[in-house]
């Protein structure tokens, strides 16, 4: 769990930034009528904000070596 962890923190660590930030969008933004597919619902926000902030760290994980 542990060396998983390690692998994987800078995803782990976008999606947590990313679901609060869907969270504070949801709140502060949101969409009043209702009609908004993502924004009108906070679990929606939540998830889609966690996959754009795991998106977004990944890109800045370290390629490794390929040894043939």
């Amino acid at each position: 769990m542990n060396r998983f962890i390690k692998k994987n923190y800078l995803k782990i660590i976008g999606a947590l930034l990313g679901g609060i930030g869907g969270y504070m969008y949801y709140h502060f933004v949101g969409c009043a009528s209702g009609t908004c597919p993502i924004t009108s619902n906070p679990y929606i926000s939540v998830i889609y904000g966690g996959f754009m902030g795991y998106l977004l760290l990944d890109m800045f994980k370290k390629k490794e070596n390929e040894t043939n």
